[in-house]
């Protein structure tokens, strides 16, 4: 006999705590609730529709119907919960140290690289906004300009120095 196995997301703790955004953060996780508000009668008639055609334990068409409503009860559930706890990250004008919603400029081996310090939930390294929770950005949180930092990377120590804190 197999003993079923339980899938390792079932027992993640949930996240409680404040999430940093930014205006435009918020706004797209507003969108994305409306989005999801907006199909939510579209999926419930599909379920509803899809249920007619019989036996229920062997109608692929329903459970798929049903789990697409599924998922969008849990985002909307989701969404609504953080958008609850939400804290906007507001630009400080005069920043002496590295902090939420600043950019700085880092120097690594000659090289200049531009960051924005932003929340977990926002982070994009493509698009050069790094989360304060990352190994370089808890590195360099609360740090003033001139300060050179060193974090662990995969090819060994690597050295940054604060050019710029705007």
């Amino acid at each position: 006999m197999q003993i079923p196995k339980r899938r390792s997301d079932q027992f993640k703790k949930r996240d409680e705590g404040p999430i940093y955004l930014t205006e435009d953060g918020l706004k797209d996780m507003r969108e994305k609730l409306a989005h999801f508000k907006h199909i939510l009668p579209h999926l419930i008639s599909e379920t509803a529709r899809t249920a007619a055609y019989g036996d229920r334990s062997e109608n692929a068409e329903y459970k798929d119907a049903k789990s697409s409503l599924r998922r969008a009860h849990y985002q909307i559930a989701s969404l609504e919960d953080q958008i609850k706890r939400v804290i906007i990250i507001k630009k400080n004008l005069n920043p002496d140290k590295v902090e939420l919603g600043v950019t700085v400029i880092l120097e690594n081996n000659s090289e200049q690289k531009t960051f924005e310090i932003v929340g977990p939930h926002e982070t994009n390294p493509t698009l050069g906004r790094i989360s304060n929770q990352s190994p370089l950005g808890a590195a360099i949180m609360n740090c003033k300009k001139g300060e050179i930092v060193t974090i662990k990377t995969g090819k060994g120590p690597q050295e940054y120095k604060i050019l710029e804190i705007k």
